[in-house]
């Protein structure tokens, strides 16, 4: 399938590895130029290096910074001549106890996870809706349908966005304009955030990583973690010309771990 998105441009956030690079790797495999961001410049410029030999007819240009910050969002979209496609991504905050958690960092949850991809769709969505195409994807988390209870300052933030979004959607002068605002919420994806997170989760345990990730990997229904490519799939469906009659959702991808019917 023509997903139509060729010689469109794209504003992908955290796309260094992860997730993120799986989206920035799915459309420009479509034909879509791509502005990616990242804080480490060198795993960035590895980065676009490699998306650039995915497809050479395309542009694919790296902007180094923090994207929660005024001068990194400047940056990322002055980079872009147009934004027809923005990836809204940003790494999760840390687990813990609410009692733990001070104002600085419930401020610093809600810049990274809530505030910057408003700013972000605000930047936007209205130049889309002028132009009559646009698409906003934000990767949140699946916490956001099944809160997980260490992860509260990631289900308050993200919770967030998602009702925000939720509202914004369905204004008629971005959804009768084919711009769309959806959610992907990644279940277990294969990545250095999960690896990470069974590594301490294993230490605390006094046992090995592979017990930890066994463990993990059978509660899913589908019994293998995800991958980034499939979940930048996905991603580039939400984007693509024939989803504009799609807004406003959640789209849960966690290989049928969450137990419930909607």
């Amino acid at each position: 399938m023509d997903l139509g998105l060729a010689g469109s441009w794209a504003l992908v956030c955290a796309a260094s590895k992860g997730l993120g690079k799986g989206c920035a790797g799915a459309l420009v495999r479509e034909g879509a130029n791509v502005v990616i961001t990242a804080r480490g410049d060198e795993a960035l410029q590895a980065t676009a290096a490699a998306l650039r030999a995915l497809n050479p007819a395309v542009e694919v240009r790296a902007v180094a910074g923090d994207i929660a910050t005024p001068a990194g969002r400047a940056a990322a979209l002055a980079a872009c001549p147009q934004v027809d496609i923005l990836v809204n991504n940003a790494g999760g905050p840390p687990p813990g106890d609410f009692r733990q958690w001070d104002r600085e960092a419930w401020i610093q949850a809600l810049d990274a996870n809530m505030l910057t991809p408003i700013e972000l769709i605000k930047a936007t969505v209205d130049g889309m809706a002028e132009r009559g195409f646009g698409r906003v994807v934000n990767i949140t988390s699946g916490a956001v349908k099944a809160p997980i209870d260490v992860l509260g300052l990631s289900n308050g933030a993200r919770s967030g966005l998602t009702g925000f979004v939720a509202g914004l959607a369905r204004q008629s002068r971005l959804a009768g304009r084919n711009v769309t605002l959806n959610n992907l919420l990644p279940g277990a994806f294969d990545t250095d955030r999960l690896r990470k997170t069974m590594a301490a989760g294993a230490q605390q345990a006094g046992i090995e990583v592979e017990q930890v990730a066994d463990k993990r990997r059978l509660a899913i229904p589908a019994q293998r973690f995800g991958s980034a490519e499939e979940f930048g799939a996905v991603c580039a469906f939400l984007c693509s010309r024939q989803a504009g009659y799609l807004t406003g959702q959640n789209i849960l991808l966690d290989g049928g771990a969450y137990p419930g019917t909607f």
